[in-house]
C-alpha cells in the first residue's frame, strides 16, 4: 500500500464515520482549541476507553473550565471528582500540571516543556501539540499502533514503535495534523471493534492484569471510602476492607501523596 492510498483509505473512512461530536474535539468560538481542555481529555483518556471519558470529561470541565480553576482547587475535591476513572494517580499528575502552568504564565507547545509537566509523557506531549496546536508532530497511542499494525505490519509480531515511525512520519498530513490524527484514532477504533486487538502485535503491548481482587481495587476502595468521610481510622478501613494488603496500600497511597495520615486517622490529601 503506498502512503497515498493509505491516506485516501484513512480519510475516506472518517468522512463518514468520524466522532467529530465528542467533547474535547469541538473548537472554541474563534475556531481554537483550547490546549487545557485538551490536555485534560488526553489524561483522562490514557488506559481508560472513550465512553467512559465522556461524562467525566463533560463533569470536569463544569466543575474546573480553566487550567487556573484547577490549579486552585484542594487536591481532595479534585481526587473525589476523578473517582470512577481509576489510575488516581493521573488526577494528581493533572492538579500539579495545572499548578505548574499557571506559575509559568503561559501553556508550554514544544516537546521538550511538555515533557516536564507531571503525567506527561512523549506520546501525551505529541497529542497535545497535534490537537491544541495543529503541529504535525509524530506520536503513538494506542489506536494509531493498531492502524499501522494492521495496514503495513499484518503477519508479524513484536512490532515496535520505531518501526512504525517512518510510517507514521510519511503519512502525516502536514496542512492538517490536527484531523488526520483524529481520523486515524476513528479509523483505529473500528479497527479494534472489528478485525481484533492488533495491538497485541506490538512489543510494547502489555497485557492489563484483572482488577478484580488486584491491589488497584483495594486503592480504588480506600480512595472511595475517603471521599465519603473526612477523617477515617485504619480500624474503620479495615472493618470495610478486609484484606492482607491494606497496610502496604495505604503506605503506598501516603508515599504518592494522594493521602495523608493523620492522629489516629487517614484523610484525603489537601
Amino acid at each position: 500500500m503506498t502512503p497515498e492510498e493509505f491516506s485516501s483509505l484513512v480519510w475516506d473512512y472518517y468522512a463518514k464515520n468520524s466522532r467529530d461530536s465528542l467533547p474535547w474535539r469541538i473548537p472554541e468560538p474563534d475556531g481554537s482549541f483550547e490546549p487545557y481542555k485538551i490536555l485534560v481529555s488526553e489524561i483522562m483518556l490514557q488506559q481508560t476507553q472513550v465512553s467512559r471519558v465522556i461524562e467525566k470529561y463533560n463533569h470536569w470541565m463544569r466543575l474546573f473550565p480553566t487550567v487556573e480553576s484547577l490549579a486552585g482547587a484542594p487536591l481532595a475535591s479534585v481526587l473525589r471528582e476523578w473517582l470512577g476513572l481509576g489510575y488516581n494517580r493521573r488526577a494528581k499528575f493533572l492538579h500539579e500540571a495545572a499548578k505548574q502552568i499557571v506559575a509559568q504564565g503561559t501553556f508550554p507547545q514544544d516537546r521538550s516543556q511538555l515533557v516536564k509537566l507531571p503525567g506527561v509523557g512523549v506520546n501525551t506531549a505529541g497529542a497535545v501539540q497535534a490537537h491544541a496546536f495543529n503541529q504535525p508532530v509524530v506520536f503513538v497511542e494506542t489506536n494509531i499502533r493498531t492502524v499501522f499494525l494492521y495496514n503495513f505490519f499484518e503477519n508479524q509480531e513484536q512490532v515496535s514503535d520505531a518501526q512504525l515511525m517512518p510510517f507514521i512520519e510519511s503519512t502525516i498530513d502536514r496542512e492538517n495534523p490536527r484531523e488526520w490524527y483524529w481520523a486515524l484514532m476513528d479509523y483505529g477504533s473500528y479497527l479494534k471493534q472489528t478485525k481484533g486487538n492488533f495491538s497485541k502485535n506490538s512489543k510494547h503491548h502489555v497485557k492489563q492484569s484483572a482488577f478484580e481482587g488486584s491491589r488497584r481495587q483495594v486503592r480504588g476502595k480506600i480512595l472511595v471510602l475517603l471521599a465519603e468521610n473526612k477523617f477515617l481510622h485504619e480500624t474503620v478501613i479495615s472493618e470495610a476492607i478486609n484484606d492482607k494488603r491494606l497496610s502496604s496500600v495505604l503506605q503506598d497511597l501516603q508515599k504518592e501523596g494522594l493521602i495523608t495520615q493523620n492522629p489516629g486517622s487517614f484523610s484525603l490529601a489537601e
